[in-house]
C-alpha cells in the first residue's frame, strides 16, 4: 500500500486528489493539511510513502516546507504540484530536493504515474519538460534569477504576472512593506531598476508564457 499525504490550501483540490488516488487499489490518502504549519505536524505524526505538496501555501511557501522536510525527513519522496508553468519552478524544486514536479492541470493518469515513480525512489518530471530541464542543467553560467532566494523568486514571479504589491502581501500573509523590501532585494540582485526590466527578463528566459 502506497500511503500518501496531501498538502494544499484548497479543500476542493484535496478532495479531488484524494478521490483520484483512492481509485487505485494499492494507494491510500492517510492524512492532509491546508497550510505549512499543519503540513509539518501531520507529516511528523503520520507514516507515509509520499507527499503531494502545493508550492503556493498561505504564509510559508511550499518550497520552504520542502526545505524543512529535506532536513527532517531527507528520504521522504515529495511531489510538488503547482499551477505555475514548469519553466518557473521545476528546476528550482528539483535542485531543492523534490522528487518530482507536476502541473495541476495534468491528467489523473499522470498523477498516479508520478506517485508510483517517486514512491519507488525515482524522480518525476513531464516528458515535455525533460529535454528543457537537461539543457538548463547543462547550460554554462548562472542566470540572474538563480541568485534569488526561494521567497524572492516566488515574489518575482508574482510581480511578473502583474500582481500589485498589496495583493502579493495579502496572498502570502505578509505586510506590503515586507513585499516592498523583497522587491528591492530582487532588483538589486538582478541588477535591474524596474518591474518592466524584470518582466522583460522573465519573457526572454521563458519563465512565463
Amino acid at each position: 500500500m502506497i500511503r500518501v499525504i496531501i498538502i494544499d490550501d484548497h479543500p476542493v483540490v484535496r478532495r479531488g486528489l484524494k478521490q483520484i488516488i483512492e481509485e487505485e487499489q494499492d494507494m491510500r490518502v492517510v492524512n492532509q493539511a491546508g497550510n505549512a504549519h499543519d503540513a509539518i505536524f501531520v507529516i511528523s505524526q503520520t507514516a507515509c510513502d509520499a507527499v503531494i505538496l502545493d508550492i503556493t501555501l498561505p504564509g510559508i511557501s511550499g518550497i520552504e516546507v520542502l526545505n524543512q522536510l529535506r532536513q527532517e525527513r531527507p528520504d521522504l519522496p515529495v511531489l510538488i504540484m503547482s499551477m505555475h508553468e514548469e519553466e518557473q519552478y521545476a528546476l528550482r524544486v528539483i535542485k531543492a530536493g523534490a522528487s518530482g514536479y507536476l502541473m495541476k492541470d495534468s491528467i489523473p493518469e499522470e498523477l498516479i504515474k508520478a506517485i508510483r515513480k517517486i514512491a519507488a525512489g525515482g524522480k518525476y518530471i513531464s516528458s515535455s519538460f525533460s529535454e528543457t530541464l537537461i539543457s538548463l542543467q547543462e547550460s554554462q553560467g548562472k542566470l540572474l534569477h538563480e541568485n534569488l532566494s526561494d521567497r524572492e523568486f516566488q515574489i518575482m514571479c508574482m510581480i511578473v504576472r502583474g500582481k500589485a504589491l498589496k495583493d502579493i502581501g495579502e496572498e502570502l500573509c505578509i505586510s506590503g512593506k515586507t513585499v516592498s523590501t523583497y522587491r528591492a532585494r530582487i532588483l538589486e540582485k538582478m541588477k535591474m531598476k524596474s518591474n518592466a526590466e524584470i518582466v522583460s527578463y522573465a519573457l526572454k528566459h521563458e519563465l512565463i508564457r
